[in-house]
Protein backbone atom coordinates (compact mmCIF):
# COMPACT_ATOMS: atom_id res chain seq x y z
CA UNK A 1 0.00 0.00 0.00
CA UNK A 2 1.47 3.21 -1.21
CA UNK A 3 0.63 6.12 1.29
CA UNK A 4 0.84 9.89 1.28
CA UNK A 5 0.17 11.49 4.16
CA UNK A 6 -0.13 15.34 4.18
CA UNK A 7 0.60 18.01 6.93
CA UNK A 8 3.58 17.24 9.14
CA UNK A 9 3.28 18.70 12.13
CA UNK A 10 2.88 16.64 15.34
CA UNK A 11 -0.22 14.43 13.89
CA UNK A 12 1.28 14.42 10.55
CA UNK A 13 4.53 13.18 11.45
CA UNK A 14 3.86 10.40 14.00
CA UNK A 15 1.19 8.72 11.58
CA UNK A 16 3.78 8.90 8.82
CA UNK A 17 6.92 7.56 10.74
CA UNK A 18 4.54 4.96 12.09
CA UNK A 19 2.96 3.97 9.09
CA UNK A 20 6.15 3.70 7.64
CA UNK A 21 6.94 0.85 9.47
CA UNK A 22 4.26 -1.02 7.60
CA UNK A 23 3.92 0.93 4.32
CA UNK A 24 5.77 2.83 1.78
CA UNK A 25 4.77 6.38 3.05
CA UNK A 26 5.85 9.74 1.51
CA UNK A 27 5.40 12.80 3.67
CA UNK A 28 4.02 16.25 2.01
CA UNK A 29 4.25 19.46 3.52
CA UNK A 30 4.21 22.90 1.37
CA UNK A 31 6.50 23.95 4.60
CA UNK A 32 9.96 23.82 2.84
CA UNK A 33 11.85 24.19 6.12
CA UNK A 34 10.18 21.72 7.64
CA UNK A 35 10.75 19.23 5.10
CA UNK A 36 14.02 20.11 5.29
CA UNK A 37 14.01 19.62 8.81
CA UNK A 38 12.23 16.00 8.52
CA UNK A 39 14.85 15.03 5.95
CA UNK A 40 17.30 15.11 8.19
CA UNK A 41 15.52 13.07 10.53
CA UNK A 42 14.57 16.26 13.14
CA UNK A 43 10.69 16.53 13.73
CA UNK A 44 9.05 20.20 13.95
CA UNK A 45 8.56 19.33 17.66
CA UNK A 46 9.17 17.17 20.48
CA UNK A 47 7.52 13.81 20.97
CA UNK A 48 9.43 11.07 22.70
CA UNK A 49 11.01 8.77 19.99
CA UNK A 50 9.68 10.71 17.33
CA UNK A 51 12.89 11.38 15.91
CA UNK A 52 14.11 8.04 16.08
CA UNK A 53 11.66 6.86 14.54
CA UNK A 54 11.42 8.87 11.92
CA UNK A 55 15.53 7.84 11.15
CA UNK A 56 14.81 4.42 11.12
CA UNK A 57 11.62 4.90 8.09
CA UNK A 58 14.36 7.20 6.26
CA UNK A 59 17.25 4.19 6.33
CA UNK A 60 14.88 1.57 5.16
CA UNK A 61 13.26 3.89 2.50
CA UNK A 62 10.36 3.25 3.25
CA UNK A 63 9.48 7.09 4.18
CA UNK A 64 10.30 9.68 2.36
CA UNK A 65 9.40 13.44 2.20
CA UNK A 66 8.24 16.06 -0.25
CA UNK A 67 7.12 19.85 -0.52
CA UNK A 68 5.89 19.32 -4.03
CA UNK A 69 2.34 18.73 -4.82
CA UNK A 70 3.62 17.38 -8.35
CA UNK A 71 5.84 14.74 -6.89
CA UNK A 72 4.93 11.44 -8.26
CA UNK A 73 3.88 9.43 -4.94
CA UNK A 74 0.56 11.21 -5.45
CA UNK A 75 -0.10 9.58 -8.34
CA UNK A 76 0.66 6.62 -7.22
CA UNK A 77 -0.77 7.13 -4.12
CA UNK A 78 -3.31 4.24 -2.49
CA UNK A 79 -4.48 6.89 0.48
CA UNK A 80 -3.77 10.52 0.70
CA UNK A 81 -4.12 11.05 4.34
CA UNK A 82 -4.91 14.40 5.28
CA UNK A 83 -2.96 14.87 8.72
CA UNK A 84 -2.78 18.99 9.46
CA UNK A 85 -3.12 19.63 12.94
CA UNK A 86 -6.02 22.34 11.99
CA UNK A 87 -4.95 25.60 13.34
CA UNK A 88 -7.19 27.41 16.16
CA UNK A 89 -7.18 31.28 16.96
CA UNK A 90 -7.40 32.76 20.26
CA UNK A 91 -11.19 32.54 20.71
CA UNK A 92 -10.41 28.84 19.98
CA UNK A 93 -12.22 29.13 16.23
CA UNK A 94 -10.75 26.46 13.98
CA UNK A 95 -8.63 27.68 10.64
CA UNK A 96 -10.84 25.48 8.22
CA UNK A 97 -9.84 26.59 4.77
CA UNK A 98 -5.91 26.36 5.86
CA UNK A 99 -6.49 22.44 5.73
CA UNK A 100 -8.75 22.44 2.99
CA UNK A 101 -6.61 24.75 0.66
CA UNK A 102 -3.79 22.56 0.71
CA UNK A 103 -6.21 19.44 -0.09
CA UNK A 104 -7.06 21.02 -3.15
CA UNK A 105 -3.68 21.67 -4.48
CA UNK A 106 -3.06 17.44 -4.09
CA UNK A 107 -6.84 16.63 -5.49
CA UNK A 108 -5.93 16.82 -9.44
CA UNK A 109 -2.86 14.67 -8.59
CA UNK A 110 -4.89 11.53 -7.29
CA UNK A 111 -5.23 8.11 -9.43
CA UNK A 112 -8.75 7.41 -9.96
CA UNK A 113 -9.50 5.25 -6.85
CA UNK A 114 -7.45 6.55 -4.29
CA UNK A 115 -9.16 7.44 -0.85
CA UNK A 116 -8.82 10.92 0.76
CA UNK A 117 -8.55 10.11 4.55
CA UNK A 118 -8.96 13.08 6.41
CA UNK A 119 -8.12 12.83 10.17
CA UNK A 120 -7.20 17.05 10.93
CA UNK A 121 -9.83 18.83 13.13
CA UNK A 122 -12.78 19.61 10.70
CA UNK A 123 -16.40 20.61 11.67
CA UNK A 124 -19.03 18.02 10.86
CA UNK A 125 -20.24 17.68 7.12
CA UNK A 126 -16.67 18.52 5.94
CA UNK A 127 -16.47 15.07 3.88
CA UNK A 128 -20.13 15.56 2.41
CA UNK A 129 -19.06 19.07 1.38
CA UNK A 130 -16.00 17.90 -0.24
CA UNK A 131 -17.94 14.84 -2.06
CA UNK A 132 -20.50 17.65 -3.48
CA UNK A 133 -17.32 19.60 -4.67
CA UNK A 134 -15.27 16.81 -6.50
CA UNK A 135 -17.87 13.79 -6.78
CA UNK A 136 -15.54 11.73 -8.66
CA UNK A 137 -13.17 11.38 -5.12
CA UNK A 138 -13.72 8.84 -2.45
CA UNK A 139 -13.60 10.49 1.34
CA UNK A 140 -13.45 9.29 4.77
CA UNK A 141 -12.91 10.70 8.09
CA UNK A 142 -11.15 9.04 11.12
CA UNK A 143 -10.45 11.19 14.09
CA UNK A 144 -7.29 11.61 15.27
CA UNK A 145 -6.93 10.54 19.18
CA UNK A 146 -3.46 10.97 19.51
CA UNK A 147 -1.80 12.64 23.06
CA UNK A 148 1.30 14.46 23.57
CA UNK A 149 4.33 12.85 24.90
CA UNK A 150 2.44 9.38 24.69
CA UNK A 151 1.84 9.83 20.70
CA UNK A 152 3.54 6.91 19.55
CA UNK A 153 2.14 4.56 22.07
CA UNK A 154 -1.45 5.76 21.02
CA UNK A 155 -0.73 5.07 17.50
CA UNK A 156 0.66 2.59 17.45
CA UNK A 157 -2.13 0.70 19.73
CA UNK A 158 -4.97 2.42 19.85
CA UNK A 159 -8.41 0.14 21.76
CA UNK A 160 -10.45 1.04 18.85
CA UNK A 161 -10.46 2.89 15.39
CA UNK A 162 -13.45 4.83 14.19
CA UNK A 163 -13.75 5.49 10.40
CA UNK A 164 -16.88 7.50 8.80
CA UNK A 165 -16.91 6.31 4.83
CA UNK A 166 -19.84 6.30 2.33
CA UNK A 167 -19.51 2.78 0.45
CA UNK A 168 -18.15 -0.77 0.65
CA UNK A 169 -15.62 -0.16 -1.56
CA UNK A 170 -13.90 2.68 0.38
CA UNK A 171 -14.25 0.59 3.34
CA UNK A 172 -12.47 -2.26 1.12
CA UNK A 173 -9.39 0.37 0.54
CA UNK A 174 -9.42 1.38 3.81
CA UNK A 175 -9.06 -1.83 5.95
CA UNK A 176 -5.30 -2.68 5.13
CA UNK A 177 -4.37 0.86 6.00
CA UNK A 178 -5.79 0.21 9.98
CA UNK A 179 -5.18 -3.64 10.18
CA UNK A 180 -1.43 -3.83 11.67
CA UNK A 181 -2.46 -1.04 14.41
CA UNK A 182 -6.11 -2.37 15.73
CA UNK A 183 -8.74 -5.57 15.15
CA UNK A 184 -11.40 -3.33 16.14
CA UNK A 185 -12.52 -0.38 13.34
CA UNK A 186 -15.63 1.14 14.19
CA UNK A 187 -17.13 1.70 10.80
CA UNK A 188 -20.09 4.01 10.30
CA UNK A 189 -20.90 7.16 7.89
CA UNK A 190 -18.66 10.03 7.80
CA UNK A 191 -21.40 12.94 9.77
CA UNK A 192 -20.88 10.00 12.67
CA UNK A 193 -17.28 10.19 12.59
CA UNK A 194 -17.34 13.55 12.09
CA UNK A 195 -19.79 14.35 15.29
CA UNK A 196 -18.07 11.16 17.26
CA UNK A 197 -14.80 13.70 17.17
CA UNK A 198 -16.87 16.72 18.37
CA UNK A 199 -18.68 14.09 21.26
CA UNK A 200 -15.48 12.74 22.72
CA UNK A 201 -13.67 16.28 23.21
CA UNK A 202 -16.65 17.90 24.44
CA UNK A 203 -17.32 15.44 27.18
CA UNK A 204 -14.43 15.58 28.05
CA UNK A 205 -14.24 19.53 27.92
CA UNK A 206 -17.81 19.11 29.94
CA UNK A 207 -16.24 16.53 32.61
CA UNK A 208 -13.53 18.36 33.34
CA UNK A 209 -15.59 21.81 33.45
CA UNK A 210 -18.34 19.76 36.21
CA UNK A 211 -14.90 18.39 38.14
CA UNK A 212 -13.60 21.64 38.40
CA UNK A 213 -17.02 23.76 39.81
CA UNK A 214 -17.64 21.03 42.14
CA UNK A 215 -14.02 21.18 43.55
CA UNK A 216 -14.27 24.87 43.93
CA UNK A 217 -17.88 24.89 45.63
CA UNK A 218 -15.89 22.20 48.12
CA UNK A 219 -13.19 24.35 49.11
CA UNK A 220 -15.86 26.99 50.11
CA UNK A 221 -18.05 24.18 52.38
CA UNK A 222 -15.00 22.52 53.51
CA UNK A 223 -15.14 19.65 51.30
CA UNK A 224 -11.90 17.26 50.12
CA UNK A 225 -12.42 17.35 46.24
CA UNK A 226 -10.40 13.85 46.39
CA UNK A 227 -12.87 12.70 48.95
CA UNK A 228 -15.84 13.59 46.88
CA UNK A 229 -13.52 12.18 43.42
CA UNK A 230 -13.39 8.83 45.55
CA UNK A 231 -17.18 8.80 45.97
CA UNK A 232 -18.33 9.77 42.66
CA UNK A 233 -16.17 6.79 41.36
CA UNK A 234 -17.74 4.43 43.74
CA UNK A 235 -21.50 5.02 41.67
CA UNK A 236 -21.35 2.62 38.79
CA UNK A 237 -22.82 4.66 36.28
CA UNK A 238 -20.39 7.05 36.97
CA UNK A 239 -16.97 4.60 36.95
CA UNK A 240 -13.37 4.15 38.35
CA UNK A 241 -12.11 5.64 34.51
CA UNK A 242 -14.83 8.84 34.59
CA UNK A 243 -13.33 11.73 33.56
CA UNK A 244 -13.84 13.61 36.77
CA UNK A 245 -10.34 14.60 38.65
CA UNK A 246 -10.40 18.32 39.65
CA UNK A 247 -7.45 20.38 38.23
CA UNK A 248 -6.39 22.86 36.17
CA UNK A 249 -8.60 24.44 33.72
CA UNK A 250 -8.54 22.59 30.23
CA UNK A 251 -6.17 24.83 27.43
CA UNK A 252 -4.44 24.27 24.27
CA UNK A 253 -7.70 24.49 21.79
CA UNK A 254 -7.72 20.76 21.60
CA UNK A 255 -10.96 20.68 23.57
CA UNK A 256 -12.33 23.61 22.87
CA UNK A 257 -11.93 23.80 19.24
CA UNK A 258 -14.53 20.96 19.20
CA UNK A 259 -16.86 22.70 21.61
CA UNK A 260 -16.45 25.55 19.67
CA UNK A 261 -17.72 23.64 16.67
CA UNK A 262 -20.82 22.08 18.08
CA UNK A 263 -21.45 25.43 19.21
CA UNK A 264 -21.65 26.90 15.96
CA UNK A 265 -23.22 24.24 14.35
CA UNK A 266 -26.18 23.97 16.70
CA UNK A 267 -26.59 27.97 15.77
CA UNK A 268 -26.26 26.86 12.05
CA UNK A 269 -29.15 24.72 12.41
CA UNK A 270 -31.67 26.56 15.10
CA UNK A 271 -31.02 24.16 17.88
CA UNK A 272 -31.03 26.04 21.14
CA UNK A 273 -28.30 24.33 22.54
CA UNK A 274 -27.43 25.65 25.86
CA UNK A 275 -24.60 23.20 27.34
CA UNK A 276 -21.70 23.75 25.03
CA UNK A 277 -21.27 27.81 25.05
CA UNK A 278 -21.30 27.08 29.13
CA UNK A 279 -18.77 24.36 28.92
CA UNK A 280 -16.52 27.16 27.46
CA UNK A 281 -17.82 30.02 29.96
CA UNK A 282 -17.18 27.65 32.77
CA UNK A 283 -13.92 26.65 32.15
CA UNK A 284 -13.10 30.08 31.67
CA UNK A 285 -14.20 30.87 35.00
CA UNK A 286 -11.25 28.36 36.38
CA UNK A 287 -8.36 29.57 34.44
CA UNK A 288 -7.94 32.49 37.16
CA UNK A 289 -7.84 29.89 40.17
CA UNK A 290 -4.09 30.13 40.79
CA UNK A 291 -4.20 33.72 40.17
CA UNK A 292 -7.00 33.71 42.68
CA UNK A 293 -5.22 31.68 45.16
CA UNK A 294 -1.95 33.48 45.08
CA UNK A 295 -3.98 36.60 45.56
CA UNK A 296 -5.52 35.67 48.74
CA UNK A 297 -2.19 34.58 49.91
CA UNK A 298 0.09 36.91 49.46
CA UNK A 299 -2.29 39.94 49.45
CA UNK A 300 -0.62 42.29 48.05
CA UNK A 301 0.74 40.14 44.95
CA UNK A 302 2.27 43.08 43.47
CA UNK A 303 6.49 43.32 44.17
CA UNK A 304 6.31 39.54 45.25
CA UNK A 305 8.31 36.96 43.70
CA UNK A 306 6.63 33.62 42.11
CA UNK A 307 8.02 30.78 40.41
CA UNK A 308 6.13 29.33 37.39
CA UNK A 309 7.43 25.60 37.40
CA UNK A 310 6.61 24.55 33.35
CA UNK A 311 6.03 26.42 30.39
CA UNK A 312 4.93 24.00 28.12
CA UNK A 313 1.51 23.22 26.85
CA UNK A 314 1.69 19.82 28.54
CA UNK A 315 4.41 17.30 29.92
CA UNK A 316 6.72 15.35 27.02
CA UNK A 317 6.31 18.23 24.42
CA UNK A 318 8.12 21.80 23.88
CA UNK A 319 4.77 23.45 22.40
CA UNK A 320 4.31 26.66 24.01
CA UNK A 321 1.22 27.47 22.04
CA UNK A 322 -2.27 28.35 24.06
CA UNK A 323 -0.13 26.97 27.09
CA UNK A 324 -1.90 27.71 30.30
CA UNK A 325 1.46 28.36 32.17
CA UNK A 326 2.36 31.36 29.84
CA UNK A 327 -1.13 32.49 29.96
CA UNK A 328 -0.52 32.66 33.83
CA UNK A 329 2.73 33.81 33.94
CA UNK A 330 1.26 36.97 31.80
CA UNK A 331 -1.13 37.87 34.29
CA UNK A 332 1.24 37.95 36.89
CA UNK A 333 3.87 40.09 34.96
CA UNK A 334 0.58 42.00 34.35
CA UNK A 335 -0.09 42.42 38.30
CA UNK A 336 3.36 43.37 39.04
CA UNK A 337 4.65 40.26 40.07
CA UNK A 338 8.30 39.15 39.44
CA UNK A 339 8.31 36.06 37.52
CA UNK A 340 10.91 33.23 37.50
CA UNK A 341 10.40 30.36 35.15
CA UNK A 342 11.88 27.03 34.98
CA UNK A 343 11.22 23.99 32.66
CA UNK A 344 13.60 21.49 31.70
CA UNK A 345 12.94 21.58 27.47
CA UNK A 346 12.02 25.25 26.91
CA UNK A 347 15.30 27.13 25.82
CA UNK A 348 13.99 30.75 25.38
CA UNK A 349 11.10 32.51 27.09
CA UNK A 350 8.78 33.32 24.80
CA UNK A 351 7.94 37.39 23.45
CA UNK A 352 5.08 37.74 25.84
CA UNK A 353 7.22 36.77 28.91
CA UNK A 354 9.97 39.24 27.96
CA UNK A 355 9.67 40.82 31.68
CA UNK A 356 10.25 36.94 32.95
CA UNK A 357 13.24 35.38 34.08
CA UNK A 358 14.55 31.90 32.48
CA UNK A 359 16.10 29.73 35.09
CA UNK A 360 17.79 26.84 34.20
CA UNK A 361 17.38 24.78 37.38
CA UNK A 362 14.10 24.48 39.97
CA UNK A 363 16.48 25.90 43.12
CA UNK A 364 17.33 28.82 41.04
CA UNK A 365 13.48 29.54 40.37
CA UNK A 366 12.45 29.01 43.84
CA UNK A 367 14.90 30.70 45.72
CA UNK A 368 13.85 33.48 47.83
CA UNK A 369 10.39 33.65 46.05
CA UNK A 370 7.10 33.77 47.99
CA UNK A 371 5.54 31.32 46.13
CA UNK A 372 5.66 28.52 43.51
CA UNK A 373 3.25 27.27 41.39
CA UNK A 374 3.53 23.88 39.45
CA UNK A 375 1.66 24.63 35.96
CA UNK A 376 3.05 21.75 33.98
CA UNK A 377 3.45 18.26 35.08
CA UNK A 378 7.34 17.23 34.37
CA UNK A 379 9.01 14.48 36.43
CA UNK A 380 11.94 16.31 37.20
CA UNK A 381 9.34 18.77 39.31
CA UNK A 382 7.84 16.08 41.48
CA UNK A 383 11.59 13.73 41.31
CA UNK A 384 13.22 16.74 43.77
CA UNK A 385 12.51 17.32 47.40
CA UNK A 386 10.18 19.46 47.97
CA UNK A 387 11.38 20.26 52.03
CA UNK A 388 14.55 21.31 50.66
CA UNK A 389 13.52 23.92 47.92
CA UNK A 390 10.40 25.16 50.49
CA UNK A 391 13.33 25.63 52.37
CA UNK A 392 14.69 27.83 50.17
CA UNK A 393 11.68 29.91 49.62
CA UNK A 394 10.98 33.58 51.80
CA UNK A 395 7.23 32.11 52.38
CA UNK A 396 6.80 28.26 50.97
CA UNK A 397 3.88 28.61 49.17
CA UNK A 398 3.00 25.82 46.50
CA UNK A 399 -0.05 26.41 44.58
CA UNK A 400 -0.64 22.67 42.42
CA UNK A 401 -3.85 23.21 40.75
CA UNK A 402 -3.33 19.54 39.45
CA UNK A 403 -2.05 17.86 43.19
CA UNK A 404 0.75 16.75 41.14
CA UNK A 405 2.60 16.84 44.03
CA UNK A 406 0.54 15.89 46.52
CA UNK A 407 2.34 17.38 49.07
CA UNK A 408 1.37 16.95 52.96
CA UNK A 409 2.54 18.05 56.12
CA UNK A 410 1.92 14.71 57.60
CA UNK A 411 4.87 13.18 55.59
CA UNK A 412 7.09 16.14 56.69
CA UNK A 413 6.26 18.79 54.05
CA UNK A 414 6.36 21.82 55.70
CA UNK A 415 5.19 24.08 52.82
CA UNK A 416 2.16 25.13 52.43
CA UNK A 417 0.22 23.66 49.85
CA UNK A 418 -2.54 24.31 47.79
CA UNK A 419 -4.68 21.88 45.02
CA UNK A 420 -7.76 22.53 43.21
CA UNK A 421 -10.24 21.59 45.94
CA UNK A 422 -8.10 21.62 48.79
CA UNK A 423 -10.88 22.63 51.99
CA UNK A 424 -10.76 26.46 53.07
CA UNK A 425 -12.24 25.44 56.29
Amino acid sequence: MNVVVLGLWHLGCVTAACCAEHFSVVGLDFDEPVVTALRAGKAPLFEPGLDDLIGCGLSSGQLRFTSDSADPALGAADVLWVCYDTPVDDHDVADVPFVLERLARCLPALRFGAVVLISSQVPAGTCRGLEARHPGVSFAYSPENLRLGKALDVFRHPERIVVGTRNAGTRAKLAPLFGPFCDEVLWMRPESAEMTKHGINAWLALSVTFANEMARLGEAVGADAREVERGLRSEPRIGQKAYIRPGAAFAGGTLARDVVALTWLAKEYGDPAALFPAILAGNDAHKDWALGRLRTLLDPLAGKTVAVLGLTYKAGTNTLRRSGAVELAVKLLAAGVKVRCYDPVVEALPSELAGAERCSSLEGAVDGADAAVVATEWPQIKETDWSALGARMRRAVVVDANGFLNLRTDQGFSVEYFAVGTPQR
